[in-house]
């Protein structure tokens, strides 16, 4: 590209010079003639006053009175009536310019002028104009060198741009080049690499958070699996079977769950529900990991409540918390509910050190954990709590106290209670 933009820069120069060249010189070689015949037709003139002047009073008219009045390098014939033509100069060779003025006293005067007077300064002013015209053609190639570079180096700049988005590495770079056309491709480049990490950053969080909420449904599963295959008791298979059937719901659940947040995080699809069944099926599925490890979860607080909120949400959540009383603190873990206002409370807490002073609030950040774990689980669980309303909150530090606010639903009143309901 660099070498078609000199080219043509080059080419349109040369045009134009060999258009406006070509007519300055015939325009000039015009002039100059013409001009050399006007100076001898005016020597002419004046040399034949100067002779009707001497001729008048009687003077003697010789080529040595008149050879001052004649430039060097002309030639002049004075012819007088009755009188031998008197020559002042040589007389040139080759082609002349000539030009005759009659006298009032009837004398005739001659002068000519080599026509290569005319061609030297034609010369010259070809040379001048070829000077010109080459001083024209530098000019041009350095401003299309110039140009070139100032419209070839960022195309260079963009096309390497472009080829980093394509390998996977989509920072975008910031520079103009004060062309408003690359400017434009620069900022549309630039617009589609934040797009495309902000893409990467999703799909990558994505994969992450699917790692972390499938991982314990799958656990769970594959425990749930491993009782069928060591029991022969129908019956336990059964309802081994049954639990791992709910399991696999819940895993889709999960599944549909991390898909809906990757598209949209604040779409939810909350509806009422029993937080009691929920806590119990929580309780059921993690009994077996706390017997395990020796431990024990319980539950206690108010029942019956209903709150608004996501069924599989709330689950994961609560999942979460309880996972990450497993792997970070100690003793009894237990699930208390309440209500404040008109708000449901689901306290989370266990007997372990709690969360280390230097964490703090920070225990929300992904990526921030306070031992060997991913950091991803209470973020992801924070997530899922505001998506529906509600909100996750580290209630106490040692030992730790996490409580999961959600809105409350008033309790239905029965057929009973509302025909005994005063009438006012």
């Amino acid at each position: 590209m660099r070498r078609r933009l000199i080219q043509s820069t080059l080419a349109v120069v040369l045009v134009v010079i060999a258009v406006f060249g070509v007519s300055l010189v015939i325009v000039e070689t015009r002039t100059i003639s013409a001009t050399a015949k006007e100076r001898v037709e005016s020597e002419a003139v004046r040399l034949a006053s100067i002779v009707d002047s001497r001729l008048l009073v009687e003077d003697k008219v010789t080529a040595e009175i008149l050879s001052d009045q004649v430039t060097e390098d002309r030639y002049a014939v004075v012819r007088i009536p009755g009188k031998p033509p008197i020559e002042i100069g040589a007389e040139p060779d080759g082609d002349v310019i000539s030009a005759s003025a009659p006298g009032e006293e009837g004398e005739t005067v001659t002068v000519q002028e080599p026509r290569s007077s005319v061609t030297r300064e034609v010369g010259r002013t070809l040379l001048i104009i070829g000077l010109v015209a080459l001083l024209a053609v530098i000019a041009a190639v350095l401003l299309a060198i110039r140009q070139a570079s100032r419209l070839a180096s960022p195309l260079t700049d963009l096309a390497e741009t472009a080829e980093r988005l394509g390998s996977g590495d989509p920072r975008p770079r910031h520079r103009r080049y004060g062309v408003p056309e690359l400017d434009r491709v620069a900022d549309v480049l630039d617009a589609s690499a934040e797009r495309i990490a902000r893409m990467l950053t999703a799909e990558r969080r994505l994969a992450a958070d699917a790692s972390h909420q499938l991982r314990t449904p799958l656990t769970a599963l594959s425990m749930r699996l491993e009782e069928i295959t060591l029991t022969d008791d129908p019956d336990t298979v059964k309802e081994e079977a049954t639990i791992a059937l709910t399991q696999v719901e819940r895993l889709t659940d999960v599944v549909e769950r991390l898909l809906t947040n990757s598209r949209d995080p604040r779409t939810g699809s909350a509806v009422t529900f029993d937080l009691d069944e929920v806590i119990k099926q929580q309780l059921a599925e993690w009994r077996p990991a706390y017997r395990s490890a020796g431990r024990a979860i319980v539950t206690s607080g108010k029942r019956e409540l209903r709150a608004v909120g996501t069924p599989g949400a709330v689950a994961q959540v609560l999942a979460a918390l309880i996972e990450n009383s497993l792997m970070h603190g100690g003793g009894t873990v237990a699930l208390r509910t309440r209500v404040t206002g008109n708000q449901v409370v689901v306290e989370v807490t266990d007997e372990g050190p709690g969360v280390p002073a230097d964490l703090g609030a920070r225990i929300f950040e992904r990526a921030i954990s306070g031992r060997n774990s991913t950091g991803i689980g209470l973020a992801v669980a924070r997530d899922l709590a505001e998506a529906d309303g509600g909100r996750l909150e580290m209630l106490q530090a040692s030992p730790a106290v996490f409580g999961l606010f959600l809105s409350r639903t008033p309790p239905q009143r029965s057929a009973d209670e509302e025909n005994r309901r005063p009438v006012r």
